[in-house]
């Protein structure tokens, strides 16, 4: 039982059968505790380091809140993290909390911070009814793309409902006082941290080498000693694979028998994974295996969803010794291990290359040492030389993190977007209150408190405003009327979405002038909106095929990129060719073409909700059809077959086709069965499609 005698009987009783690990709370979460804030109604800042148990700190007054028959909201940043909370809040269920993703369903409802903003501009009765508010990872509102999402949405959802209470749980945040003035809330700092953190530089020098390499290789090694784990974090894809081919080179002779077992099973799992979707493995998933054979993965976004999370898993269960990943690894999955290596401490940005922040550097340090395994974690930063380690060590370990300013107006887009949702929600109507409403964000907060600002931050806001005004207005999305401004029809449908302003112009500026419905042409045009996930290049090789298929499309591109990637793997997609002789053909990460190919088909059917607010309905069945090709990655033939038997895939699809035709009334459920995949059950579904088809 936990030892809190200032906990209430009844949330006591639920925590203890939720988290039995927690035999007692640590000095952090006793400090929050007894800080009164579970008593108080006012909005607390909650900031502690990573892995010192935030979550139940926003936990507590959420059930408290709950208990008084009241309903709780937890917005976190990604839908990984969502998904995560939900299971783990799902233990409540047995004492009578419901637990889901939307409020109008359930006491505590786990959201991302794009639904909690929708909840603020279009369900005003459901956000009324919201009576704590738990914001996770809060230090995020500092961050350029998520920021202004959640800034807005805070702002919006404290006009609309006063009443609510707001639990920020954040890392350390350097200018507290402004977070606190701008929240009218009260911040809790502690630094207590359950496993601590060692926090050194390596240096080539030490080591005798000039390679970087060889240094996560001895961290490895060390790790391998104390039978524990690795996580290594480097600035591109490309390194993530490298430097596990490199390591698991160095390593393979110091594996016992067993050790190269389980591996072994590790690698078979991973190269399944491809073979399910009906291709052969890649030669980036080939590499994977062979790493991971020898105890060593790498992590990022152009493996298949699936591999990730065995990774992932097989990595929580101690079957992999290191991870290399991209820095895209800190937020979102919960990962931690003994030891952290971070390699490289700058990384690419439309500038050249820059140093990653401290902020960064925190957060990756922060996943050494998990609670409840380790006594202690080691962060290690790698430099090749003693003077460039002298450097790193007062920059990252001695320096001060950044100051957690507002990205809103830096972003242009989210600009947009929030005039948008404040027209389409009917909260501004003009000029005036949209400036009122930007007042009250953490970029008016800073600006009006910024003493060499404050003279003109309200003509500095006023002149942002009226340029993005201009610029909706000329774009049809907003309108002026005797009332005031309102959104226009293809307004509301950017307010309803997720896109952003700049792909929704563009979509209808192509389909606008678009003579005839031309299928590789619309998905180059997709591929050039900031919306669409990109496939990349695995490297600097040949793109010449890559120019080659573009131009047999009728496609001219002077430059070859990621776009023309993007777009080359698409037709091909919709061609039936599989992940497999996509990387083969072009050179690039093809196990993300699914995912993109699927983000495609909702922006096609966008693009059709688009020509329908502006009046065109000539090509809504072409929309469609594109629609489904590349949801389903199949030529128009089999689109009926596919859509109308649930799970029979492309793949089974064609072979049905090829053996029987298009006409499958005469066919007999046993000879379908002759198909390889074809059991009793798919053979069913698929007779009952033929005869009602």
């Amino acid at each position: 039982m936990i030892k809190m005698e200032n906990l209430p009987e009844d949330i006591k009783k639920i925590i203890n059968s939720a988290y039995p690990y927690i035999k007692e709370f640590n000095p952090a979460q006793k400090a929050v505790i007894e800080s009164g804030y579970l008593e108080d109604k006012s909005n607390y800042i909650i900031c502690i380091p990573t892995a010192s148990g935030k979550t139940v700190l926003g936990v507590l007054p959420a059930l408290k809140t709950i208990l008084n028959k009241g309903k709780a909201v937890y917005a976190a940043p990604l839908l990984s993290i969502q998904n995560e909370k939900v299971q783990e809040f799902k233990a409540f269920e047995e004492h009578g909390i419901s637990v889901g993703k939307h409020p109008s369903s359930a006491d505590l409802s786990v959201m991302v911070f794009e639904s909690f903003d929708a909840l603020t501009r279009f369900s005003w009765d459901t956000l009324r009814d919201v009576d704590t508010l738990i914001i996770d990872e809060f230090h995020m509102i500092g961050e350029y793309s998520r920021g202004p999402t959640l800034e807005a949405a805070i702002t919006r959802a404290k006009i609309i409902n006063p009443s609510m209470r707001i639990i920020a749980l954040s890392a350390t945040l350097r200018n507290i006082e402004e977070i606190e003035g701008w929240l009218e809330g009260t911040c809790i700092e502690h630094d207590y941290r359950p496993v601590p953190l060692n926090k050194e530089v390596l240096d080539g020098e030490m080591f005798n080498t000039k390679n970087k390499n060889d240094i996560i290789v001895k961290i490895v090694e060390k790790a391998m000693k104390d039978n524990s784990q690795a996580l290594s974090f480097v600035s591109t894809r490309r390194f993530t694979e490298s430097l596990a081919t490199y390591v698991a080179k160095k390593i393979n002779k110091k594996l016992s028998k067993q050790q190269k077992q389980d591996f072994k099973e590790v690698a078979n799992k991973l190269l399944e994974v491809p073979k399910n979707k009906g291709s052969l493995p890649t030669t980036t998933c080939v590499k994977l295996a062979e790493a991971a054979e020898k105890g060593i993965a790498f992590h990022h976004a152009g493996l298949f969803n699936e591999q990730k999370e065995i990774i992932e898993e097989e990595f929580r269960k101690g079957n992999i010794l290191m991870i290399s990943a991209t820095p895209s690894l800190m937020y979102g999955v919960n990962l931690p291990s003994k030891s952290v290596a971070i390699r490289d401490t700058t990384r690419w940005t439309s500038n050249g290359p820059q140093p990653i922040p401290v902020f960064d550097y925190e957060q990756m340090s922060g996943r050494a040492g998990r609670p409840q395994y380790d006594d202690v974690g080691y962060s290690y930063l790698i430099a090749k030389t003693a003077d460039e380690a002298i450097n790193l060590q007062d920059y990252y370990i001695n320096g001060e993190i950044e100051l957690t300013n507002s990205k809103l107006v830096d972003n242009k887009d989210a600009v947009y977007k929030q005039i948008i949702a404040q027209i389409a929600s009917t909260l501004s109507k003009d000029l005036d209150e949209l400036v009122d409403f930007f007042e009250k964000t953490l970029y008016g907060y800073q600006m009006s408190n910024n003493p060499s600002m404050s003279l003109f931050a309200s003509d500095s806001l006023k002149w942002e405003l009226e340029n993005a005004l201009q610029f909706l207005l000329q774009n049809g999305i907003i309108r002026a009327t005797p009332e005031g401004l309102k959104t226009t029809d293809f307004g509301n449908l950017i307010a309803k979405s997720n896109y952003s302003v700049e792909t929704a112009v563009k979509i209808k500026e192509y389909i606008s002038s678009m003579d005839t419905f031309n299928i590789p042409e619309f998905i180059y045009a997709l591929a050039e909106t900031p919306d669409l996930p990109l496939i990349t290049f695995k490297g600097k090789k040949n793109k010449d095929p890559v120019r080659e298929k573009m131009s047999e499309a009728g496609l001219f591109a002077v430059d070859i990129g990621n776009p023309e990637a993007t777009t080359v793997s698409l037709i091909e997609w919709i061609d039936e060719r599989n992940e497999y002789e996509i990387e083969n053909r072009y050179g690039v990460y093809s196990a993300s073409t699914r995912r993109t190919a699927y983000e495609a088909s909702r922006l096609i059917r966008f693009a059709k909700n688009t020509s329908e607010v502006l009046g065109d309905y000539s090509k809504l069945k072409d929309y469609d059809y594109l629609s489904a090709r590349l949801y389903y990655g199949v030529k128009e033939d089999i689109i009926p077959l596919v859509v109308g038997v649930k799970r029979l895939g492309r793949k089974r699809a064609r072979n049905i086709v090829d053996i029987f035709g298009l006409d499958l009334k005469s066919v007999s459920e046993k000879e379908l069965q002759k198909i390889d995949g074809i059991g009793e059950t798919l053979s069913k579904k698929i007779k009952q499609f033929a005869d009602s088809y």
